[in-house]
């Protein structure tokens, strides 16, 4: 259970996201790409992805796009956990991320998700704001898949 003190501490870094999103530009090259949408809200975010075929590794990723404090505050997180790591460690903090978020029952405790994420586990009691939360998420599990779109309904 959340403290207050912990909510506001989640709150400040959604806000600091929001205000000063990390990796929000668009890369001169990139490997990978996709455009997301959110219809019921208007958050459009663009993910870029440079993966080293190779090693399978994501060694830069980027997203520009208009949304909400915490559309926008996802993205940058989420750039900043996914950036180095493998493409499987990036799809599986994606579901953990997308089942935290929609309340989803799994055996991965509350300690095995990393603070970053915990951040946004409060959304899942704000149906509307799963959307907003998740948009960034599955747009780079469509970057990863090679779909070009994806849309949140």
């Amino acid at each position: 259970m959340l403290t207050s003190r912990t909510k506001n501490l989640y709150q400040e870094l959604i806000l600091e996201h929001n205000k000063k999103p990390r990796n929000y530009r668009v890369p001169e090259t990139s490997s990978h790409q996709a455009k997301g949408h959110n219809p019921l809200c208007g958050d459009k975010l663009d993910v870029y992805l440079s993966v080293d075929e190779e090693s399978s590794t994501i060694s830069d990723v980027s997203f520009i796009g208009d949304g909400c404090a915490i559309s926008k505050a996802s993205a940058s997180i989420m750039t900043t956990m996914v950036k180095g790591k493998s493409v499987e460690e990036a799809q599986s903090l994606f579901k953990m991320f997308h089942d935290m978020t929609t309340g989803k029952e799994t055996d991965v405790t509350e300690d095995q998700i990393p603070s970053r994420l915990r951040v946004f586990a409060g959304v899942k009691d704000l149906p509307a704001r799963v959307k907003c939360a998740t948009l960034a998420w599955h747009t780079l599990d469509a970057a990863l898949q090679g779909e070009e779109k994806i849309s949140t309904e």
